[in-house]
């Protein structure tokens, strides 16, 4: 099954790396794995510079990988349904309020699988998933790590890119990247949350002693609006930014010279994050970078 389940990654992947970083091994494992499968069935893979790329062979037993995994799946779900009656809740909260736009997909896929659990968002963005978790108030946290707690669980999602986003005739356009400079004097367009919890303020702009001023938006839209009409910059998420960048509506430039980036985490109590359904929903949502522009598949530990 792990040999299946590494194959499954890498046609999905292309790379190495990032299909290691999927099944949890390192890339050399992942190498051994191959290995013995084309010791068995002979060559699965073409080595090319664009990537892994399957063979008739490889296809075939990438067929037979997704057939058994699912059927193994189904298997697991329906014990795991025995072991503990399957039945729960799962009330989610957002620290991330551009993570509607990967987290409805994930919402769909789970509800058929777990017809039985009651999936549900906390309305409203919250920036104390400890007390959130504690209040029971939510059961799962998507956000940045908290400080570790006895009785908390902090899985690693996926690690993403926060772009400088500018209007179109900025003059900033001609960067190859944003220095914090570049942000002094700027008005800053950001969610209304404190200045501790925004990456860009606390990373790259309090470091630099820059000095910037402040305008808040409740909706990822009237942020680009605001940016639009010349009103001010941003950082936000990359996979926020395709469509407008598409199309022309703002431009968008890596803050540094390596980027800025963040990383995602579920949180919830360990008790649940135990539980079949809550573990199945947190690997629906590591799948995500797949999909997401400027997002990395986090270790799992």
């Amino acid at each position: 099954m792990r040999h299946l389940r590494t194959l499954v990654a890498l046609s999905e992947t292309g790379k190495l790396t990032a299909a290691a970083a999927r099944v949890h091994l390192t890339q050399s494992a992942v190498s051994h794995q191959v290995r013995a499968l084309e010791e068995r069935y002979g060559p699965i893979f073409d080595r090319r510079r664009a990537g892994l790329e399957l063979t008739a062979a490889g296809e075939r037993l990438l067929q037979f990988a997704r057939q058994t995994l699912d059927n193994l799946s189904t298997a697991e779900r329906d014990l795991a349904r025995m072991k503990d009656a399957g039945a729960g809740q799962l009330r989610i909260a957002l620290e991330c309020h551009t993570c509607f736009d990967w987290l409805m997909p994930v919402m769909d896929r789970f509800r058929p699988l777990w017809p039985e659990v009651e999936l549900d968002l906390v309305a409203g963005f919250h920036t104390d998933a400890i007390g959130m978790l504690e209040a029971k108030k939510a059961d799962v946290v998507v956000g940045a790590r908290p400080p570790g707690r006895k009785g908390i669980r902090a899985v690693p999602l996926f690690r993403f890119e926060i772009l400088g986003v500018l209007p179109v005739d900025s003059p900033l356009a001609a960067r190859k990247y944003l220095r914090p400079a570049d942000f002094a004097g700027q008005t800053l367009i950001t969610y209304p949350v404190p200045e501790g919890r925004i990456d860009v303020i606390r990373e790259v702009l309090v470091p630099a002693r820059v000095k910037y001023r402040r305008r808040t938006a409740e909706l990822t839209i009237a942020i680009l609006q605001l940016v639009a009409s010349r009103r001010g910059i941003a950082a936000l998420p990359a996979w926020g930014l395709v469509n407008y960048l598409e199309h022309d509506y703002v431009i968008a430039r890596p803050i540094g010279p390596k980027g800025l980036f963040a990383d995602l985490y579920a949180i919830g109590m360990e008790s649940l994050m135990a539980r079949a359904f809550a573990k199945e929903f947190v690997e629906l949502v590591r799948r995500c970078p797949a999909d997401l522009p400027g997002a990395t598949l986090l270790p799992s530990r």
